[in-house]
C-alpha cells in the first residue's frame, strides 16, 4: 500500500496553495492524496453523553464550529478534484489515473494531528501561515512546528508565483553532512527525476575566521567542500544517472546562500537532524531561515542520528 502526500487545511489561502501544490505533486509521484483538518471539537464528543464544561450538547457554538470544519475539508476536497482535472497541469509523468483524494477531521490540535499523520505519509504538506496566524507574518507556528518534529519530509508551500508554478524547471538542494543529509540528497533525486527537471546542488563553505585570512586557506577549504559534495553525492547519482545534476560549491553562510538562490528554484530541500528522545524544535539554522524567507517551497527532509 502506497502512503499517502498529507497536507493539512484550515481553509487560509495558504492552506489552498498547499492543496494545489499537493496535489501535483501527488499527481507525479502517483500518490494518494489526504487532507487533514485538526478540530478539537471532535474530541469534545467523546466527553460523557457528549458534554464537555462550558459548552451544552447541541450548542449552537458547537454546532458552528462542527459546521465550519465540514465546510473547510469539503470545500478542499473539492479544490483538489478539480486540480487534478485540469488538463493544462502538465505534471503527469507516466501517470494516468485521477489522483485518490480522502479527506478526514481529526480531533487534535493541528500540530499533533499532522505529525501523527505524518508517521504514515510520504510527506507533509502545509501552508506558510495558517488561519489563526497574525497578519504579516513569515511563518506560522503550525508550520513551524511540523517542519522541525516530523519523521516525514515536510513541505512548507511559499513563494512566490514563479516558484509556486514550477516554472524554472530546477530544484536547489543544499548538500549537508554525508551522515546528516543523506536522506535529503536522495529525496531531491527522486524529485529531480520526476520532475524531469535539473538538480542544483550547493554546498556552502566559509573562509577562516581566526586567522588572517590567505589564498590558500580559502583554497583549502573550497577542496574540502569539494571533497564533502562528491562524497554526498556519490551513491545517488550512480542510482540515478538520468538526472542532470550540477553540483557547486560556494563561499558564504549557507542560509544565505541558500535563500538567495532559491529565486530560480521550484523547490529548496535540506536535512534536518532528529535525535532519538529529544524534544522540542529539531531544525537547524539554514532550515529555519529557508522556512521564512525562501522564495519557494522549502522541504525539509529528517535524518534520524
Amino acid at each position: 500500500m502506497e502512503l499517502p502526500l498529507v497536507v493539512g487545511v484550515d481553509g487560509s489561502a495558504p492552506s489552498l496553495a498547499a492543496v494545489d501544490w499537493a496535489v501535483d505533486e501527488a499527481a507525479r509521484h502517483g500518490l494518494p492524496l489526504r487532507l487533514v483538518h485538526a478540530s478539537l471539537w471532535e474530541r469534545y464528543e467523546g466527553y460523557g453523553e457528549g458534554e464537555e464544561e462550558g459548552v451544552p450538547p447541541g450548542s449552537g457554538e458547537r454546532s458552528s464550529e462542527q459546521a465550519s470544519a465540514g465546510r473547510i475539508v469539503a470545500s478542499a476536497a473539492e479544490r483538489a478534484r478539480r486540480r487534478d482535472a485540469r488538463t493544462d497541469a502538465g505534471v503527469r509523468t507516466g501517470v494516468d489515473a485521477a489522483v485518490k483524494v480522502s479527506a478526514d477531521i481529526v480531533p487534535d490540535d493541528a500540530v499533533s494531528a499532522l505529525l501523527e499523520a505524518g508517521d504514515t505519509a510520504f510527506a507533509l504538506v502545509t501552508g506558510f501561515r495558517g488561519r489563526g496566524g497574525l497578519k504579516g507574518l513569515l511563518l506560522g507556528s503550525v508550520s513551524l512546528a511540523v517542519a522541525a518534529r516530523a519523521n516525514c519530509p515536510v513541505v512548507v508551500v511559499r513563494g512566490d508565483r514563479a516558484g509556486l508554478a514550477g516554472a524554472h524547471g530546477r530544484i536547489l538542494l543544499g548538500a549537508g553532512e554525508p551522515d546528516t543529509g543523506g536522506e535529503a540528497v536522495w529525496w531531491a533525486f527522486r524529485e529531480a527525476e520526476v520532475r524531469g527537471c535539473v538538480l542544483d546542488v550547493v554546498r556552502a563553505w566559509r573562509s577562516p575566521v581566526l586567522q588572517a585570512p590567505s589564498d590558500a586557506a580559502a583554497r583549502e577549504r573550497e577542496e574540502q567542500a569539494l571533497v564533502l559534495l562528491e562524497e554526498v553525492l556519490r551513491e545517488a547519482r550512480a542510482a540515478h544517472p538520468d538526472v542532470r545534476l550540477r553540483p557547486v560549491t560556494v563561499e558564504g553562510p549557507a542560509h544565505k546562500v541558500l535563500v538567495d538562490r532559491s529565486a530560480a528554484a521550484d523547490l529548496v530541500i535540506v536535512g534536518a537532524r532528529r535525535r532519538t528522545g529529544r524534544v522540542g524544535l529539531q531544525l537547524g539554522r539554514t532550515g529555519h531561515t529557508l522556512l521564512h524567507h525562501a522564495r519557494c517551497p522549502v522541504a525539509v527532509v529528517p535524518q534520524r542520528v
